[in-house]
């Protein structure tokens, strides 16, 4: 099983240094640096550390996705935050979870054992509430629905047609650029696949500043849970 890890950047170059040192090369087969037109150094730094890296000719993390998947070389896929918030030591359990057969881990900061240190009052309740909704209407089986470390089947993105635009229909209302893990949490679990969670917490950002839209992706994030629903088979 080869292991592609995408590691997100936009302005972490303070993170990349303090995280990516971290990562061993034994742990993957593959690992491409997706930046979304750093300013801060970034993309220089991850090229003198010898990444590969892809730079997104599309702003948002969504279309980071839909442009880097045809360059991943791996049968799974892992994503990675470099700021601190995905702990990279994990990374290993994380693959040896998936070998055990299933379709998508999650490395979950509400899981028994976890925690989160960056959540405050808001992102914590929001969390709480998409996850509880995906679960009551969709039929899953999660406690942390949101997060971005994970690790899934690299063809599952498109078996759940993760790269269609029609998918992302909510963006055009609110007028954003959403993520993946929502939708493609909700629809593992319409499809009643095989996932699975270990506990991760989730340490303090490191540098940089969140890129979190609440008002605008928490709207855009709720009408696509429920629109799921009745559109998506």
């Amino acid at each position: 099983m080869k292991v592609t890890l995408l590691v997100f950047t936009l302005n972490e170059l303070e993170g990349m240094k303090a995280i990516m040192p971290r990562i061993k090369k034994e742990w993957y087969d593959q690992l491409i640096v997706v930046d979304g037109k750093s300013t801060d150094g970034t993309i220089e730094y991850a090229r003198q550390q010898g990444f590969q890296v892809h730079v997104q000719s599309k702003k948002g993390i969504r279309h980071a996705y839909i442009e880097v998947f045809p360059k991943i070389l791996g049968d799974v896929v892992v994503t990675f935050s470099p700021d601190g918030n995905s702990i990279p030591e994990l990374i290993p359990l994380l693959v040896e979870k998936m070998k055990e057969g299933y379709e998508m881990v999650i490395v979950s900061r509400y899981a028994k054992g976890a925690r989160s240190d960056d959540d405050d009052l808001i992102t914590r309740f929001g969390n709480w509430m998409f996850t509880n909704i995906i679960n009551l209407l969709h039929g899953g089986h999660y406690t942390d629905a949101m997060v971005i470390f994970r690790a899934y089947k690299k063809d599952l993105f498109y078996r759940l047609d993760l790269d269609k635009e029609e998918s992302y229909a909510p963006e055009k209302l609110f007028r954003t650029v959403m993520g993946v893990e929502p939708l493609l949490s909700v629809r593992c679990a319409k499809r009643k696949l095989r996932v699975a969670e270990i506990p991760g917490s989730e340490p303090p950002r490191v540098g940089g500043t969140r890129k979190l839209q609440i008002i605008r992706w928490g709207a855009s994030y709720l009408l696509q849970v429920f629109k799921e629903l009745y559109y998506w088979r």
